[in-house]
Order: C-alpha cells, then sequence, then structure tokens
C-alpha cells in the first residue's frame, strides 16, 4: 500500500491502445470513441479472484455485496497491489496498462482507455500482496461489523486507509479517497476540517430558490470561486458531488432504499459511475463553466440525432474520479456546434423534454437537483431486487455484454401551478397535459441501473434517445411515487 503522487490524464488523446494513432494529439470527438479491452479486465479479475481464494474473509465479503447490494466486489476496487514478475508487467503493457508513476520501491500503472482499477506493482516477487476497496467511510465500514481497526489519514482528508484482513499473505484494505490519486495517507494542515466542514455547509445552504435564477446562477459559480479559493480546484468539486448526491437522494425513494443497502455494509455511494444534471438553454453554458471551474474537462459530446430535441456535455474530473453528463435541449443545427461554449438561443420554439424538466422543476444545479444518480450494479440481480421491494425499473435502453442501463422508475414531484400556468400561457402544453400535471404531478428523478464490462467507459448514444423520450413528462404514467 504504498502511495504516489497526481497524474492527470490528458484526455485529448486517443484512448484505445489499439488504435494506430494511439498517444497522438486530437482535437475533435474521434478521441472518445471508447473501445471494449477484455483482456485488461481479465487480468485483475484473475489477480482479484486469486486473493478470494488466498483469503476468505476476501470471499466471503464478496458473497456479502453480492447478496445484500446487488454489487460485485471488483466495482469496488480502487486499486491492486502485486508484487513484480517480468510476465505480469508484459501482460499489463500488452493489454493497454501504462506505468505513470514511478518511485524508489514499487510503480502504478492505470489503463488510459478504458474504466478499470489501477495496479501498484511493488518491487519485490510476491505474486498478490493486497486489494484496496473504496468506501465513503472507513469509520462506519469498521462499526457495522462490529470490528476495529487503525485507520491511517487525517479525519475527511484525501486519502485514508484501513487493512481489514490479512491471510496467506493476502489483505483487504479499505480506502477513502478524496480529490486526490495519492496511495499515502494524508495529514493536512491545521485548518483544514474547518475549511472542509465550512465548504461543505455553504455548498449546502447556497440558496437554489430564487425569483430571478440569472442572479441565484451568478451567486452559485460566485460562491464556487469562494470554495476553490478556500479548499483548492478538486477538493472543491469533490464537495460540490458529495452534496449534490445528497440534495439527490433526499428526493429519490429508489436512491434512499439502495444507499441504506450500501450502508448496511458500510460501502456508501462509492460505486457511483456518473452524475447526471439537466439544464435550461439559457443556463447552460453557465452550468458547463462551473464545471470547469472545478477542475472538470469536456470529454465526448452527445448528439443524439437530429430530430431528438437534445444533446449533452460529457465531463470528467480525472484527479476526483467524477464524471458528469450535462443535458440540454437542442435544435437539429446546433448539433455540429461546440454548444458547451457557444452561445445558444435561451428558447426554442417548442420544449423538448430537457426543456419541459427545468420548466416544471427547476435546472438541476438549483432547485431541482439531479436529474438521477448513475451507479454500477450488477444489472439483473439490482432489477429483481428492486422488484422484491416494490420499485419498478424501466425498460433498459442498454443491453449489451460491456453495458447495460435502466433507469427506475420515475419519482414523481408535484409542481408549482404558477409554472404551469406559464407554460400553458406560452403554449408550451396543452390544458390536458396542464390538468395532469396538476392533478398527479411530473416526473422528477431516477436511479439508474448501470452493469459495465470489459473496462467500457463510454456510453450508449444509439439508444440513450429513446429513454429520454420515455421520460418526458408529457409522455409519463399519471401517478404519484412513493
Amino acid at each position: 500500500m504504498l502511495g504516489y503522487t497526481s497524474s492527470v490524464i490528458d484526455h485529448a488523446f486517443l484512448f484505445s491502445p489499439e488504435h494506430p494513432n494511439f498517444g497522438e494529439k486530437m482535437t475533435s470527438q474521434e478521441a472518445f470513441e471508447w473501445q471494449c479491452h477484455p483482456k485488461a479486465e481479465g487480468l485483475l479479475l484473475n489477480i482479484l479472484e486469486k486473493s478470494c481464494q488466498a483469503n476468505p474473509f476476501i470471499a466471503t465479503f464478496q458473497q456479502d455485496l453480492h447478496k445484500h447490494t446487488s454489487t460485485r466486489l471488483f466495482d469496488w476496487l480502487d486499486h491492486l497491489v502485486v508484487g513484480y514478475s517480468e510476465h505480469l508487467e508484459k501482460e499489463l503493457e500488452q493489454t493497454g496498462f501504462i506505468a505513470d508513476i514511478a518511485t524508489p520501491s514499487y510503480r502504478v500503472f492505470h489503463h488510459p482507455g478504458a474504466q478499470l482499477p489501477r495496479v501498484v506493482v511493488k518491487d519485490h516477487d510476491e505474486p498478490i500482496v493486497a486489494i484496496a476497496v473504496s468506501v465513503e467511510s472507513i469509520a462506519d465500514f469498521l462499526m457495522v461489523r462490529g470490528i476495529s481497526g487503525w485507520i491511517e489519514g487525517a479525519p475527511l482528508s484525501g486519502y485514508r486507509r484501513c487493512c481489514i484482513s490479512t491471510e496467506n499473505s493476502v489483505s483487504l484494505w479499505v480506502i477513502e479517497r478524496r480529490a486526490t490519486l495519492t496511495m499515502e495517507p494524508t495529514y493536512p494542515e491545521d485548518g483544514y476540517l474547518e475549511r472542509y466542514l465550512e465548504a461543505m455547509e455553504k455548498w449546502q445552504s447556497r440558496p437554489r430558490v430564487m425569483d430571478d435564477e440569472k442572479e441565484a446562477m451568478e451567486m452559485t459559480l460566485m460562491l464556487a470561486q469562494e470554495i476553490i479559493a478556500t479548499v483548492g480546484v478538486d477538493l472543491a468539486a469533490w464537495i460540490v458531488l458529495d452534496c449534490e448526491r445528497r440534495y439527490w437522494q433526499m428526493r429519490n425513494t429508489a436512491g434512499q432504499l439502495q444507499k441504506n443497502r450500501q450502508d448496511r455494509l458500510g460501502m456508501g455511494w462509492a460505486n457511483h459511475d456518473h452524475h447526471t444534471f439537466r439544464s435550461s438553454r439559457k443556463h447552460f453554458m453557465q452550468l458547463v463553466r462551473l464545471f470547469e471551474m472545478l477542475g472538470f474537462h469536456c470529454r465526448e459530446r452527445y448528439y443524439a440525432g437530429k430530430d431528438a430535441g437534445w444533446g449533452a456535455q460529457i465531463m470528467e474530473n480525472p484527479q476526483c474520479r467524477l464524471v458528469l453528463f450535462l443535458d440540454v435541449d437542442l435544435a437539429a443545427y446546433e448539433l455540429e456546434i461546440d454548444f458547451a461554449h457557444h452561445p445558444i438561443e435561451p428558447e426554442l420554439e417548442q420544449l423538448g423534454t430537457i426543456g419541459l424538466w427545468c420548466e416544471l422543476h427547476g435546472d438541476s444545479i438549483l432547485n431541482a437537483g439531479m436529474h438521477h444518480l448513475e451507479a454500477q450494479f450488477l444489472f439483473e440481480e439490482l432489477t429483481h431486487d428492486f422488484a422484491g421491494m416494490g420499485v419498478g425499473m424501466m425498460a433498459p435502453f442498454s443491453s449489451f455484454s460491456y453495458l447495460k442501463q435502466a433507469f427506475t422508475a420515475g419519482e414523481i414531484w408535484h409542481v408549482d401551478p404558477a409554472k404551469v400556468q406559464k407554460l400553458v400561457e406560452k403554449e408550451y402544453i396543452n390544458q390536458e397535459q396542464a390538468e395532469k400535471f396538476l392533478h398527479y404531478g411530473a416526473v422528477g428523478s431516477h436511479l439508474e441501473n448501470l452493469q459495465r464490462r470489459e473496462g467500457y467507459k463510454g456510453f450508449n448514444k444509439k439508444n440513450v434517445s429513446l429513454i429520454i423520450k420515455k421520460t418526458d413528462p408529457r409522455t409519463m404514467p399519471t401517478s404519484l411515487g412513493a
């Protein structure tokens, strides 16, 4: 469990090692044609399997996650620690891993084209040393199991760890990670904890509902800048997304149920995959700017097709391992522009799914909160287990061997009659639709059931438009959620 300093990946590079121009600088969306890497994943799965065979505690832990949270242990891994062998190093390099950090006693390998754990290769020749599992709180993990342990690293600091079990020279570590890629326990200077908690409190208590939305957005950006000045860019990003998950969860029953399942094993939301925010057209550039301030860069753009009526900008902060999906209504003629930075008209003649959702509930970054949180699960198992708890699942919109996706049934929110009346006056909705919204409410948020395999890091461009249309408040079932 040795450490390394951070290294920011340049995502303007081609990511697939199989690509003939791998490593060449790119400026187009070609840089984000993500590939599957089954051999790379298989190499790590083999190491994990050997760890389970050597250490029964790890094997039992894997079974508990499967049974009680509908997740697989592999998707919680932060990194694996292994001993050096010439054969292993060749396998890592042949499957696309690269060594980006070197120290006197170890090197760290990561796969720039895949969503896979990192591999710490120590200089000695022990075949397997440890697996490290991400949790939101090590103390919670210990408490729910009734065990004690030595937690290295200061509370709420960038990197903390605790050894849970060692058998046959194979250890299980649980780790907390906040906005850093280091492997060494962190002990910040005096005043860090106070600044951290103050920043979190400021973001949680910021004004989300104001008569002047423009002023609310401006205040949001100013507050973000203030927090950045206090705790730094990446930690500010971590705090903001932590708060946004909490806000979303308060308004989503499926999220509350699943979080409770994961908390009962002390895991928290450390299996989150990406966070989806919906934005009105008039605030979209400010939303992108907010996250650029927080250290996110624009990854691939989603053009859902000229008739889809919407698009999305994917953003990532590699230092925090945080990914965003930012949705907005788009006209066909806007699909070829950089709509994240190019000014677009505040309104279209017709409201699409995203625009109507924002008109009914507010922008995600303001009053509404995120449209959905997507976390990694065992797809069929979560669907089955949720059914037993009375939580329905919408039809899958991705059903590939390497990517499966489906929304939980939408959480229905009540809507402000004044907003409904405004939509009628602008002829964005008819009177029948207005009565439906006033009587039944409108679909608000979801939890997304996602399963990744083969290290696939991308999303389903083809069918995502279908599910967007199915989440349109005008077409959703007329029944209130829990």
